[in-house]
């Protein structure tokens, strides 16, 4: 059944929430908002994104929270900014689309960072499923669309972790050679990733200096000028 709540909604409660949390008062947050650069955002234009003012029928409507808002409220509560539409751990469930049934935060926090396919149809023999229409233009089915928008989500964070696995590797390899072999299977890992997203016309974030030369040393990227290179402190 589809909710009437929106994400608003939840986003106002949020807001109070973590307000209350951290025992500020509507002045205390606005101040902090004008702190980070959004004067705008009063104690008034909280007082109606908390609780609604009445407009001319006498009906209580609250100010949208836009994405620009979202991001300074959330850092003006020391909350990240994704877990006021999505409180994780204390709702069971939230609102996905007018036209859709509400879900566990979790699975809609997936949706929203890219880690799984949303599945907005159903429920289907009890369970719900992705879209599966093409878009007309080319062709492609809404979920291989999706997956080619979502694939940086699983590259970045791998580029970090194998990153820090040859940081690690090549200290260590410094004060102990037999570990040479292993710094170089490292770097084969990390421009493994690296390939992939130059690929895919990603950026490539900046490597530590002493990477970058290695991998060029040994020649395991297919495209040299790249990563960029950066000494790190």
């Amino acid at each position: 059944m589809h909710s009437h709540q929106t994400v608003s909604d939840v986003v106002a409660a949020q807001i109070r929430r973590h307000r209350e949390r951290l025992g500020m008062n509507r002045n205390d947050l606005a101040a902090e908002c004008a702190r980070l650069g959004r004067p705008d955002i009063t104690y008034a234009v909280i007082v109606s994104i908390e609780t609604g003012r009445a407009d001319g029928g006498g009906k209580q409507r609250r100010r949208p929270v836009t994405v620009d808002d979202l991001l300074v409220l959330g850092l003006a509560l020391a909350t990240p900014p994704l877990l006021l539409m999505l409180p994780l751990g204390s709702e069971g469930q939230v609102p996905t689309v007018p036209a859709a049934d509400p879900r566990d935060p979790y699975t809609v926090w997936q949706w929203m960072t890219g880690e799984s396919m949303p599945t907005l149809d159903g429920p289907i023999d009890g369970r719900y499923v992705a879209d599966s229409r093409e878009f007309t233009g080319t062709g492609q089915t809404w979920a291989s669309a999706w997956g080619t928008a979502a694939y940086p989500v699983s590259l970045y964070p791998e580029l970090a972790r194998r990153r820090e696995a040859a940081r690690k590797t090549r200290l260590r390899a410094a004060l102990d050679p037999s570990a040479q072999i292993e710094y170089v299977d490292r770097l084969d890992e990390l421009a493994q990733v690296v390939n992939d997203m130059v690929r895919a016309c990603l950026t490539v974030p900046d490597l530590p200096t002493e990477l970058a030369e290695d991998l060029k040393r040994l020649e395991l990227l297919d495209a040299p000028t790249q990563p960029n290179r950066r000494d790190h402190e």
